[in-house]
């Protein structure tokens, strides 16, 4: 037999091809120009392609592979599984429009934003999917008819399509405002400007026509709500997680079991902290106004709309001086913007970090904000800096960035394997962010101000609740009642301390999404246990005194243990499932 690597090159040689807008994320540009064939012919041949791979990779011996090998092979044969439930099972081209925003968006926004290749070639490819177009909306609206087994559009996903589309719009523009700003000194751009500027008008043309199906055709007999059901995300969990041990009752019952013991500690701090930040009232009896009383003055030191990024930066800036200081974590110079949120994403509100694919060294990261509605009330814009208040930001900018998103991210592109850099764990991205924010505060960052460490709480415990409103609203109908939007955003106002406009984006959000907002618990629950096991491998016989609190983190000081050597370890392996990098990380300790 060929070897495995000879496999896996053909493998992505095929994969690429099918998959065009995966090769431009990952940084492999041979297929900048085309769509993927989203057809009834595009999936048929997807899912040939992944019948045949699953049964070469399956007849690999195990005893021709290595460790990091098997390994490979394991995650390769989990990726063939979820295309093929995407494709047979999930079927979410058939019925939600907002997926086709993305693929739009993602084939253009890239290109336009990253410098990987100079920009004649980046606008001729710009130039060949606006020209594609046209047939990416005649697949759409051929598409979006429901699932064979009666799953209807979603009514909901098409009025969100509706409102992002004009993020499209505004990417044709920015390719065109720049390449005719570019034209008079650079002759390549000039050579490819009027095939552009028609392209442009015909993608503008097309997106138009996009508009007017979904408003007079789609959105008129859209009868689905785009709850998945118990089954469906149950089996859309396991592929999500790559791992079948955690089922959505487990996820339910281990958020909730966190969230309480979060709260508890959220009261005992406030408890101490009542004084200082409400001095002129009387300390309440009731836990949740005592908490929410010490969190709603704290949320009102919060920035102006136009500073966000300003302040985000400078927050950057400390928080690697902090890094440095405690050599905590190596850090990297790969580029990094903070910037707004593009249009075309903005739908699920919040913050984001999209790093460049693994083939596009030295390309930048761009930490994404979105910026207040130009729409919402002066109350609803109140609201939403109150929950991003400075603490907020700062919590948010460890998430992000360091040793969040960002770093987690430039570590990842730094793994040899190309199988576990296109074929990235969410839940792992996600876990990460979360685990080393409590990390840094085990570090002591912040240590001086007890109004970050309540608001640090507060946002772990959003994690927490992000997962119940998750399984709630899309498996519930079996684990207590599907939940509706008032119960969603109780949960996330009155156990949460949520603001009320952050509450019902989230509640949008977790309607438009399915099992990601599970991914920020469930992988942090997985890193904190692999830290403890780490820990306890290295302590010998001294392991029982590595002890768990019923909040996460807080071990302290362990006999062997590195706080440095175990971060990279674990981020050295690329953006693998928890469930495949335990072995790897527990041998190495």
């Amino acid at each position: 037999m060929a070897p495995f690597s000879d496999h896996v090159d053909a493998f992505f040689a095929e994969f690429f091809a099918l998959n065009p807008l995966a090769a431009t994320a990952a940084g492999m540009h041979d297929h900048d120009g085309a769509w993927p064939d989203l057809s009834d012919a595009g999936r048929d041949a997807r899912l040939a392609f992944a019948a045949r791979w699953a049964t070469v990779f399956e007849a690999i011996p195990a005893d021709e592979l290595d460790r990091d090998q098997a390994v490979d092979r394991t995650l390769l044969r989990l990726v063939l599984d979820e295309m093929r439930f995407e494709d047979e099972e999930l079927r979410q081209l058939a019925w939600d429009p907002l997926e086709w925003v993305y693929v739009m968006g993602g084939g253009i926004f890239p290109l336009l934003a990253r410098e990987f290749g100079p920009l004649a070639d980046r606008l001729t490819s710009i130039a060949s999917r606006l020209e594609g177009l046209p047939a990416l909306v005649d697949a759409a609206r051929q598409s979006l008819v429901g699932t064979p087994d009666g799953r209807p559009v979603s009514k909901f996903h098409t009025e969100t399509a509706l409102g992002q589309l004009s993020g499209i719009d505004e990417l044709i523009g920015d390719a065109l405002q720049e390449a005719e700003a570019a034209a008079p000194t650079e002759p390549d751009v000039a050579a490819i400007l009027d095939r552009l500027r028609a392209a442009a008008q015909g993608g503008t043309e097309a997106v138009t026509r996009a508009e007017s199906i979904l408003r007079d055709e789609i959105l008129p007999r859209a009868a689905g709500e785009g709850r998945l059901g118990p089954e469906l995300f149950a089996a859309k969990m396991r592929r999500t997680l790559r791992d079948d041990r955690l089922t959505p009752a487990r996820i339910l019952e281990r958020a909730s079991q966190e969230a309480d013991a979060v709260r508890a500690e959220m009261v005992r701090l406030a408890t101490v902290m009542w004084p200082t930040w409400c001095p002129d009232r009387p300390q309440p009896a009731d836990a949740g106004e005592l908490v929410r009383g010490v969190l709603d003055a704290i949320a009102g030191e919060h920035q102006q709309p136009a500073d966000l990024l300003d302040f985000c930066r400078a927050e950057l800036g400390r928080i690697e001086e902090f890094c440095r200081a405690r050599d905590l974590v190596g850090l990297t110079d790969e580029p990094l913007e903070i910037r707004w949120t593009p249009v075309f994403l903005r739908a699920f509100g919040g913050a984001m970090l999209d790093s460049p694919g693994p083939l596009d060294r030295g390309q930048k990261s761009f930490f994404a904000i979105t910026p207040i509605p130009t729409e919402w009330t002066a109350e609803q814009a109140e609201s939403y800096l109150r929950e991003d208040n400075d603490r907020m930001l700062r919590v948010l900018t460890i998430h992000e960035a360091v040793p969040g998103h960002y770093l987690q991210g430039a570590y990842a592109n730094l793994c040899p394997s190309l199988v576990r850099a296109v074929f990235w764990s969410g839940v792992y991205a996600e876990g990460w962010a979360v685990y080393v924010t409590q990390v840094m505060i085990d570090a002591g960052y912040g240590a001086d101000d007890p109004a970050l460490l309540l608001t640090h709480w507060k946002f772990y415990l959003r994690a927490a609740i992000n997962a119940i409103i998750d399984v709630r609203i899309h498996a519930g109908e079996t684990l207590g009642g599907a939940m509706n939007e008032a119960e969603a955003v109780e949960l996330m106002v009155a156990g949460g301390f949520q603001e009320e406009a952050e509450a019902r984006n989230k509640y949008n959000r977790a309607r438009l999404s399915s099992t990601q907002l599970s991914t920020y618990f469930v992988g942090s629950m997985a890193l904190w246990e692999l830290e403890r096991d780490v820990r306890r491998k290295l302590a010998g016989e001294r392991a029982a005194e590595v002890v768990e609190r019923p909040i996460p983190g807080g071990f302290g000081p362990t006999p062997g243990f590195s706080q440095r050597r175990h971060l990279e370890a674990t981020m050295g392996h690329g953006t693998l499932a928890p469930s495949l990098l335990r072995g790897l990380v527990l041998d190495e300790a």
